[in-house]
Protein backbone atom coordinates (compact mmCIF):
# COMPACT_ATOMS: atom_id res chain seq x y z
CA UNK A 1 0.00 0.00 0.00
CA UNK A 2 1.37 3.55 -1.30
CA UNK A 3 2.22 5.89 2.31
CA UNK A 4 2.04 9.54 1.72
CA UNK A 5 5.35 11.57 3.04
CA UNK A 6 5.01 13.70 6.61
CA UNK A 7 3.57 16.40 5.31
CA UNK A 8 1.79 15.48 2.00
CA UNK A 9 3.74 16.79 -0.35
CA UNK A 10 7.51 15.74 -1.45
CA UNK A 11 9.63 19.25 -0.78
CA UNK A 12 9.73 21.48 -3.54
CA UNK A 13 6.42 19.59 -5.06
CA UNK A 14 3.30 21.48 -6.13
CA UNK A 15 1.61 17.37 -6.02
CA UNK A 16 1.27 15.56 -3.23
CA UNK A 17 3.59 12.62 -3.93
CA UNK A 18 2.67 9.06 -2.63
CA UNK A 19 6.03 7.43 -1.72
CA UNK A 20 6.40 3.94 -3.55
CA UNK A 21 7.40 0.89 -1.92
CA UNK A 22 10.38 -0.55 -3.14
CA UNK A 23 8.77 -3.16 -5.69
CA UNK A 24 6.71 -0.24 -7.09
CA UNK A 25 7.63 1.37 -10.83
CA UNK A 26 6.60 4.74 -12.30
CA UNK A 27 5.39 4.03 -16.09
CA UNK A 28 4.79 6.26 -18.84
CA UNK A 29 2.08 4.50 -21.16
CA UNK A 30 1.11 6.23 -24.61
CA UNK A 31 -1.62 5.44 -25.53
CA UNK A 32 -3.72 5.50 -29.21
CA UNK A 33 -7.91 5.83 -29.38
CA UNK A 34 -10.51 6.60 -31.27
CA UNK A 35 -11.23 10.28 -30.92
CA UNK A 36 -15.08 10.06 -29.80
CA UNK A 37 -16.81 11.11 -27.05
CA UNK A 38 -16.72 8.96 -24.13
CA UNK A 39 -13.49 7.14 -24.11
CA UNK A 40 -11.28 9.47 -21.82
CA UNK A 41 -14.13 8.55 -19.65
CA UNK A 42 -13.96 4.57 -19.88
CA UNK A 43 -9.88 4.82 -19.86
CA UNK A 44 -9.96 6.43 -16.65
CA UNK A 45 -13.17 4.42 -14.93
CA UNK A 46 -10.65 1.54 -15.80
CA UNK A 47 -8.37 3.01 -13.21
CA UNK A 48 -10.60 4.42 -10.92
CA UNK A 49 -12.47 1.18 -10.40
CA UNK A 50 -9.54 -1.21 -10.14
CA UNK A 51 -7.55 1.02 -7.71
CA UNK A 52 -4.94 1.89 -10.09
CA UNK A 53 -3.66 5.55 -9.56
CA UNK A 54 -2.78 8.13 -12.64
CA UNK A 55 -0.18 10.52 -11.76
CA UNK A 56 -0.24 12.48 -14.98
CA UNK A 57 -3.10 12.30 -17.61
CA UNK A 58 -2.87 14.43 -21.20
CA UNK A 59 -5.18 13.87 -23.72
CA UNK A 60 -4.51 15.12 -27.74
CA UNK A 61 -5.43 14.59 -31.73
CA UNK A 62 -2.39 13.23 -33.09
CA UNK A 63 -2.52 13.71 -36.19
CA UNK A 64 -3.97 15.94 -39.17
CA UNK A 65 -7.25 13.35 -39.00
CA UNK A 66 -8.66 13.94 -35.82
CA UNK A 67 -10.30 10.80 -35.27
CA UNK A 68 -7.70 9.44 -33.51
CA UNK A 69 -5.69 10.78 -29.86
CA UNK A 70 -3.30 10.06 -27.84
CA UNK A 71 -3.79 9.57 -24.47
CA UNK A 72 -0.21 9.67 -21.98
CA UNK A 73 -0.77 8.40 -18.70
CA UNK A 74 2.02 8.07 -15.91
CA UNK A 75 0.61 5.42 -13.36
CA UNK A 76 2.83 3.42 -10.73
CA UNK A 77 2.47 -0.10 -9.57
CA UNK A 78 4.07 -3.45 -9.07
CA UNK A 79 5.12 -4.81 -12.21
CA UNK A 80 2.29 -7.52 -12.08
CA UNK A 81 0.09 -4.34 -11.93
CA UNK A 82 1.62 -2.54 -14.45
CA UNK A 83 1.03 -5.43 -17.41
CA UNK A 84 -2.32 -5.89 -15.62
CA UNK A 85 -3.39 -2.25 -16.70
CA UNK A 86 -1.56 -2.19 -20.08
CA UNK A 87 -3.88 -6.17 -20.70
CA UNK A 88 -6.80 -4.11 -19.15
CA UNK A 89 -6.18 -1.21 -21.79
CA UNK A 90 -5.92 -3.14 -24.87
CA UNK A 91 -8.98 -4.70 -24.21
CA UNK A 92 -10.88 -1.67 -24.45
CA UNK A 93 -12.85 -1.62 -27.82
CA UNK A 94 -11.86 2.43 -28.51
CA UNK A 95 -8.45 1.62 -28.04
CA UNK A 96 -5.84 0.91 -30.79
CA UNK A 97 -2.92 0.39 -29.26
CA UNK A 98 -0.89 0.44 -25.96
CA UNK A 99 2.74 1.87 -25.64
CA UNK A 100 4.75 1.45 -22.33
CA UNK A 101 7.15 4.17 -23.37
CA UNK A 102 9.31 3.34 -20.18
CA UNK A 103 10.02 -0.69 -21.40
CA UNK A 104 10.66 0.59 -24.67
CA UNK A 105 13.07 2.08 -24.56
CA UNK A 106 15.01 6.00 -24.47
CA UNK A 107 11.73 8.22 -24.33
CA UNK A 108 11.54 12.08 -23.57
CA UNK A 109 9.29 13.38 -21.02
CA UNK A 110 8.64 16.76 -20.76
CA UNK A 111 5.52 19.07 -18.85
CA UNK A 112 4.64 22.77 -19.11
CA UNK A 113 3.86 24.63 -16.00
CA UNK A 114 2.43 28.39 -15.85
CA UNK A 115 4.02 29.93 -12.39
CA UNK A 116 2.58 32.81 -10.85
CA UNK A 117 4.31 34.61 -7.70
CA UNK A 118 2.86 37.10 -6.04
CA UNK A 119 6.16 39.29 -4.61
CA UNK A 120 7.06 42.79 -4.33
CA UNK A 121 10.68 44.74 -4.70
CA UNK A 122 13.55 42.57 -3.84
CA UNK A 123 11.44 39.35 -4.36
CA UNK A 124 10.27 40.57 -7.69
CA UNK A 125 14.12 41.15 -8.80
CA UNK A 126 15.43 37.72 -7.46
CA UNK A 127 12.21 35.71 -8.93
CA UNK A 128 13.45 37.31 -12.74
CA UNK A 129 16.98 36.45 -12.35
CA UNK A 130 15.96 32.59 -10.89
CA UNK A 131 13.35 32.51 -14.12
CA UNK A 132 16.89 33.51 -16.44
CA UNK A 133 18.46 30.32 -14.72
CA UNK A 134 15.32 27.99 -15.94
CA UNK A 135 14.82 29.55 -19.31
CA UNK A 136 11.36 30.29 -18.12
CA UNK A 137 9.66 32.96 -19.75
CA UNK A 138 7.64 36.06 -18.75
CA UNK A 139 4.03 34.76 -19.50
CA UNK A 140 2.16 38.02 -17.71
CA UNK A 141 3.48 40.19 -15.17
CA UNK A 142 1.57 43.20 -13.20
CA UNK A 143 2.88 45.72 -10.84
CA UNK A 144 2.58 42.83 -7.46
CA UNK A 145 2.79 39.51 -9.53
CA UNK A 146 4.47 37.33 -12.52
CA UNK A 147 3.17 34.25 -14.17
CA UNK A 148 6.29 32.58 -15.62
CA UNK A 149 5.86 29.64 -17.90
CA UNK A 150 8.60 26.77 -17.94
CA UNK A 151 8.53 23.93 -19.84
CA UNK A 152 11.18 20.81 -19.06
CA UNK A 153 11.32 17.58 -16.81
CA UNK A 154 9.35 17.11 -14.27
CA UNK A 155 12.45 17.54 -11.48
CA UNK A 156 12.99 21.10 -13.47
CA UNK A 157 9.50 22.47 -12.85
CA UNK A 158 9.51 20.70 -9.22
CA UNK A 159 12.92 22.75 -8.43
CA UNK A 160 11.68 26.09 -10.05
CA UNK A 161 8.73 26.42 -8.34
CA UNK A 162 10.22 25.36 -4.45
CA UNK A 163 12.54 28.07 -5.31
CA UNK A 164 9.61 30.50 -6.34
CA UNK A 165 7.70 29.29 -2.92
CA UNK A 166 10.47 30.74 -1.37
CA UNK A 167 9.91 34.71 -2.81
CA UNK A 168 6.04 34.57 -2.57
CA UNK A 169 2.93 33.55 -2.56
CA UNK A 170 2.46 30.70 -5.56
CA UNK A 171 -0.35 29.12 -8.12
CA UNK A 172 0.56 26.47 -10.24
CA UNK A 173 -1.59 25.28 -12.68
CA UNK A 174 0.79 22.46 -14.76
CA UNK A 175 -0.21 20.25 -18.03
CA UNK A 176 1.00 16.98 -16.83
CA UNK A 177 3.67 14.85 -18.67
CA UNK A 178 3.78 14.70 -22.78
CA UNK A 179 6.26 11.73 -23.69
CA UNK A 180 7.38 10.14 -27.08
CA UNK A 181 10.17 7.24 -27.71
CA UNK A 182 13.62 8.40 -28.94
CA UNK A 183 14.93 7.40 -32.27
CA UNK A 184 13.16 6.83 -35.61
CA UNK A 185 10.49 4.69 -34.29
CA UNK A 186 7.12 6.48 -35.43
CA UNK A 187 3.73 5.57 -33.26
CA UNK A 188 1.01 7.09 -35.06
CA UNK A 189 1.62 9.57 -38.22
Amino acid sequence: MNRRTSAGKQPGSAYPILQLPDDHERHTLAVIVDNEPGVLARVIGLFSGRGYNIESLTVSTVTEDESVSRITIVTTGTPMIIEQIKAQLERLVPIHDVHDLTEEGPHVEMELALVKVAAKEHQRRESLRIAQIFSAAVADTTLESFVFAISGEAAQVDAFVNLMRALGEVEVARSGVVAISRGSRVLIG
